[in-house]
């Protein structure tokens, strides 16, 4: 029996922009024919968890929504713990909402109680990006769904979140709270939804802070893809270095097979 449980980042990892990363569909699949749990820990806002698992499916791979911890769905229950019956302004990308819920959504100028962002995009404009600035300096909490400064797409990498939140919050001498990885929260949440204790899991990831350092932040074993986002000048910074880099997740089967988990 496998000796260990595996979280999964999706975009750079599995696909770029849909389309399959070559041999993760198949890298996948034995995985799962070997018995090895697996949970997909993403921070794409733009879609909720069932057109993730369709697109994921139409691409080759085999995965239901529920398997498929989201920032949104994990904002959606913070925002219910900590910011009941909360008017929220979310800004963002795409059908951001998806997997918010009952969460009271109001526009810019309804005088909202809380400001969520979630994945940057057209709707990051400058007037947008000034009235969340006012309502930061005026005492409003942030929440971001994620602060990854970029995603990886078939046309090049684009700029995300985490580069207009750092401004917004230097700018407004605030500290959003972050929800999806690297925030711990999010990898207990992972943990729990795989069913195994933090030693006996494995994070694999395109992101070196966000994915594999985060992770290993809370004792997950972090695993690094020279896929997506990856880019050599990462690993040349002095910080944590990943337990393990690969070239792309097509490699897992071999990797946790020679380290004996498998």
């Amino acid at each position: 029996m496998p000796r260990c449980g595996l979280l999964i980042d999706v975009d750079g990892v599995l696909t770029v922009s849909w389309t399959p990363i070559v041999g993760a569909p198949g890298a996948l699949q034995r995985l799962r024919d070997a018995g090895v749990p697996v949970v997909f820990v993403t921070n794409t806002t733009s879609v909720g968890r069932a057109t993730i698992a369709r697109s994921l499916r139409e691409a080759g791979f085999a995965v239901e929504a529920e398997e498929i911890l989201t920032a949104p769905a994990m904002t959606a229950s913070l925002l219910r713990r900590e910011f009941p019956g909360a008017r929220c302004l979310v800004v963002g990308a795409g059908d951001i909402t998806a997997d918010l819920g009952d969460v009271t959504l109001v526009a810019p100028r309804d005088d909202p109680e809380v400001v969520v962002l979630g994945g940057a995009g057209d709707g990051f404009d400058y007037a947008t990006l000034n009235r969340v600035f006012q309502l930061a300096a005026s005492g409003v909490p942030v929440v971001a769904m994620h602060r990854n400064l970029s995603w990886a797409t078939t046309e090049g990498l684009q700029l995300d979140t985490g580069a207009f939140l750092a401004g917004i919050e230097q700018a407004a001498g605030v500290q959003a709270t972050t929800v999806g990885k690297p925030a711990p929260a999010c990898f207990a949440a992972g943990l729990e939804l795989l069913g195994v204790d933090a030693r006996d899991a494995w994070m694999v990831g395109d992101d070196l802070d966000a994915d594999v350092r985060g992770a290993q932040g809370v004792g997950i074993t972090g695993v690094l893809v020279r896929t997506g986002k990856f880019r050599p000048a990462v690993l040349e910074d002095h910080g944590p270095v990943p337990d393990h880099i690969v070239d792309s997740f097509a490699d897992i089967p071999s990797l946790l097979d020679r380290a004996g988990v498998l």
